[in-house]
Order: structure tokens, then sequence, then C-alpha cells
């Protein structure tokens, strides 16, 4: 997940020029998953041309801590920084294509007609899907070399609203007939899955000569992978408007799904999982929600894994002055008077949070934000310390810490590349920072998503992962929420002990984990943010343990 200084700092002006558009994103009640995942408006007022005088003016409604917290960001910002700022994605330029092998109107799908066992009549799948079509390309392996399995990639397509979204598919390199399915997300929020493809998880690797490398710890190993890019304008998707809330984001997964198991019968019988890191904390009890809201799918969804994810930060926030000054695991890297400094700015961080879960709005949700990355998250970033991995410093602030970023970037822009998987943009970048800003602006960042997962747990087990290393997703962070979680099974999970997680024969754990009922918590050892970079052999092996049910409720 990148914290960028622009983000951090310019979320409120932005964020005072959709005030009268922004509705509440989840109720106070949130009984039902129908109900938790209520969207956002996404008609929003391009603030870029609003010069920032009469954005302090539209701030006449806002609470009187908002109306400070904009004071202080003033101090922080030159006025110059407003005016420039590019807060809302531009549609990237781009070529649609007619050469698709297959194209799946969800109109058509949507006209299926079934009888349940008791003779009565419904539609085959739920959901609005007359507006979405897959657009599917069979890649030919020998293209690209990056495997050797089926694979294919293509567009989901919103028409009615101009929005694109690009997946890329892997076959399981063991059984595809009968192992799982799974889909990937990257975070940022703004980051392409192609990310986790190519540095983490995937067949290849690409090294400095743009060259795939085997990956013998990729997760199609023994299950079928997809990497979709997400929301639109990330990666090799594309829109001509936007999207800026975890809940819009959710209508086009669950569209894509639909169709994509639609298209191939032979995948949707067997069992689906959903995984992810970082941002993909939010997404992904968001994601799960709104699946399972629908009785009749074809999506069998029986699993969530989460990453080093944000999916509560009135609990999580409060452990960076903890990861921060030693209390992780490894060293301080923060002085006693910064550490200080962090403590005494929690009380008013999590006063914000709170106030962001009880009212959802964007008035509340937004200065949250803000105050509360530059207090508790700014002190570690001004030490040049790599955010994602608290064990060395940052080596290409270019790319996010990794020059490997680049790499896979320089290998995506080819034009064989592109033309052997069907894209339709001009170019690839492997994170879009106006996604982010967009993101924060709606207040989706503090959103209490965390409250999803009660109710999921209720229907699927649920694994939450943490690399110990890293620190702005941290294990402590994720590891507390967890606990914190008010669910029926809370008292038996907070009593469950650690164990050790081992490879076969290996003496040494490379982890911990607990589990009860059907909530799982893991701590991987030595891994940074992105975990199967750091350890792909272990987490290939709790990967398919997971998968193969070994912690699941019995």
């Amino acid at each position: 997940m990148k914290i960028a200084a622009s983000t951090v700092l310019l979320g409120a002006a932005s964020a005072a020029s959709f005030q009268q558009h922004a509705q509440h994103v989840l109720s106070n009640g949130l009984n039902k998953v129908q109900e938790a995942a209520k969207p956002i408006s996404d008609a929003f007022v391009d603030a870029t041309s609003i010069p920032v005088e009469k954005l302090e003016d539209l701030f006449g409604s806002a609470s009187a801590e908002a109306k400070a917290l904009w004071e202080e960001i003033k101090l922080l910002v030159p006025e110059s920084a407003f005016q420039q700022g590019s807060w809302f994605s531009k549609p990237k330029p781009h070529r649609r294509r007619d050469d698709w092998d297959h194209i799946v109107r969800g109109a058509d799908v949507q006209k299926l007609w079934v009888q349940d066992a008791d003779g009565e009549s419904h539609r085959q799948v739920d959901g609005r899907l007359e507006n979405f079509n897959l657009r599917v390309k069979a890649v030919n392996p020998s293209k690209l070399g990056i495997d050797t399995v089926k694979q294919y990639s293509g567009y989901l397509d919103d028409e009615a609203n101009d929005k694109h979204l690009f997946y890329w598919f892997f076959e399981s390199r063991n059984d595809p007939k009968n192992d799982p399915v799974v889909l990937w997300l990257n975070g940022g929020p703004g980051c392409s899955s192609l990310t986790g493809l190519f540095l983490e998880l995937g067949p290849s690797s690409i090294d400095k000569k743009l060259k795939p490398v085997y990956n013998e710890f990729s997760w199609n190993n023994n299950a079928s992978v997809i990497f979709l890019d997400q929301p639109v304008n990330v990666g090799y998707s594309y829109s001509g408007s936007s999207v800026s809330n975890t809940v819009a984001a959710a209508k086009d997964v669950y569209a894509l799904l639909t169709l994509f198991f639609h298209q191939f019968p032979e995948y949707a019988t067997q069992d689906f999982h959903i995984a992810g890191e970082s941002y993909a904390g939010h997404y992904i009890p968001v994601f799960a929600s709104e699946i399972l809201s629908h009785k009749n799918r074809n999506i069998n969804l029986k699993s969530i894994l989460i990453g080093n994810g944000l999916t509560d930060g009135l609990t999580q926030y409060a452990y960076y002055r903890p990861m921060a000054c030693g209390d992780g695991g490894y060293p301080a890297v923060l002085s006693e008077s910064e550490c200080r400094s962090m403590d005494n700015a929690l009380p008013r961080c999590q006063a914000l949070i709170k106030s962001c879960y009880e009212s959802g709005s964007v008035w509340t949700c937004v200065p949250a934000s803000i105050y509360c990355n530059n207090a508790l998250i700014g002190p570690y970033q001004r030490t040049g310390r790599n955010v994602y991995d608290i064990r060395g410093n940052c080596e290409d602030s270019g790319n996010l810490c990794y020059s490997a970023l680049g790499w896979i970037s320089d290998y995506l822009n080819q034009k064989s590349v592109m033309q052997a998987l069907g894209v339709e943009v001009d170019g690839y970048d492997s994170c879009n920072f106006d996604i982010n800003r967009n993101f924060l602006f709606a207040g989706d960042w503090m959103q209490p998503y965390h409250r999803l997962v009660p109710n999921i747990l209720k229907e699927i087990p649920v694994l939450i992962y943490a690399g110990d290393a890293d620190y702005i997703c941290n294990w402590l962070g994720n590891k507390a929420w967890t606990e914190a979680l008010d669910w029926s099974g809370k008292k038996s999970f907070n009593e469950a002990e650690l164990e050790d997680l081992k490879l076969p024969g290996a003496n040494e754990a490379y982890g911990k984990v607990k589990a009860s009922g059907n909530f799982t918590f893991m701590r991987i050892y030595q891994a940074g943010h992105m975990t199967p970079m750091d350890q792909p052999e272990a987490s290939l092996d709790f990967l398919n343990r997971w998968l193969g049910g070994e912690w699941f409720a019995k």
C-alpha cells in the first residue's frame, strides 16, 4: 500500500469539492450483509479547476475538528500544490480490439432461468448484469514464456459506464479439473495485481534483462489463479469514468466472476477463494459480502485470505508506534522523543477514526486519514526506511522501494507483450496514484469494513496472515484487530494458542498460527509487506494447507 506525501496532505481540500454529493458508505447497524455495504454516490465534482480559496468556502458545513485540521494542512502545503494537483484519474488512451475468441454478454446470462427442487423458477444467477460483457482471449503460452499452462486474458466491460477491467488467468500446473480457483488482488488502492503476479506469487518473475524467470513456488502449482487489475484505470484497465470506493468496485468484481464462470463452467464447480494484500484488506470483505448476498450464483466461494491488510484502522493505527519503536520483534527505528510524539498523537487519531466509524461521512473520514497518516506513518517515512520492510532502507523510491517493479513495468509496456494479451491501453503503470487519492478523498480509507467479517465468518473461513517485518500494515495491528473483532467465536479465538508453522521435515518454524472456528491468524517470520516475495516456499505451504481445509471449522 503506497502512502504518498501528496495523498496524505491534499485529502481535505479535494474532499470539500464533493461534500454535497457524498453519501454514507456503511450504516451504523451493519446487521445484514446486504445493508452493511451501502454504496457511496460516484457523482463527484472535478476539484482540479477550483481555486484553493474557493475550496475553503466549501468548508462552511464542516465540523470544528475538520476546520481545525484544514488550518493545520494550510501551514504544511503550499497553495501551488493544490492548484497543480491531479485529483481525478483521466481516461487512458486506448484502442478497442475486435479479435476476441469469446464475448459473453451479461444480458444473455441474465435471461437464463432454472427451476429449483421445488419446481419454482428463478434466474440462474442473481445480480444486474445487463450492462456487462466479458471478452476472452486464449493466450499462447509460447508467445511470452511465463508458464506452459492454459491461459486466458481479456476485459470485463461495463458499457453503460465505460469501464473496462483487465484480467489474466493461469490454469493450475497440477490438476486443473479438480484444483481450486483463486482470485488475487493487490492493494494500493490503485496498484495492479500484475505486481503480485510478477513480484510475488505468479508463475514467473521478471529479471533486469526483462526476461521471465520460472517460479517453482507459484501459487498456481495447485490452484488456477486469476489476476485482476481493479478498480478501473489501474494497470491495463481503463475507463472514461472513475471508481473511488470499495463498494462500487465490488459490483464490477461480482460481474466479472459471474461471466467468467459462465464462459468456463469447468472451473465453476471447483472451490473458489479470494486472496489479496494491503488495501485488499478493505476490498476483500466487501467483495465477499457482495458475492454471498446473492443466493443464486455460480461463484463457489469457500474462503478469503488477506495478507498484511488494512482492515480496521481504529485498532491497527495504534500499532504503528510499537512497530517503529522496537516492540514488533525488530530494533527501534525512531528516537524516544519521536515515539512519545506518536503516543501523544494517537488519542486524537483514534477520536477522528471513531467519528468516521460512527458517521461514515466524507467530512469525518477524510480528516481522520490525513491526520493519522501524517502523525503515525509520517515519522517513519521521514527516516528513509522502507515502509514495506522495517529491516532496511528504501532502495528505489521511484518504484515503491523495489527496482523489480520498474523491470515489470518495462516488460509489460512492450508492444509484443500487450499484443499477446489483447491489451487495449497504450501503456502500463504499476500504480495509479490518482486512484489512490480518489479513494482517500471519498472517505474510503478509514471505513470500518471489518464489521462485515462476522457475517462472513458465519458462512466461510477467513485467514489473516502477516509478514512480521512490514511496517505499513504490520503484524501487531493485524493480530490486534482479529482479537478485537466482535463475533460469536471471539472468546475461543482469543484463547487459542499460537502454534508453530513448519515446512515438511523442517526443524525451525517459519511462523505462528492460531485458529478457532472459521477464523485464522498467521504471523510469517522474516517477511515484509509482500509475504510471498520474501518467503515463497513458506507462503505456498500455508496456501496449499489452507486451500486443503487444514484450519477450517470442522
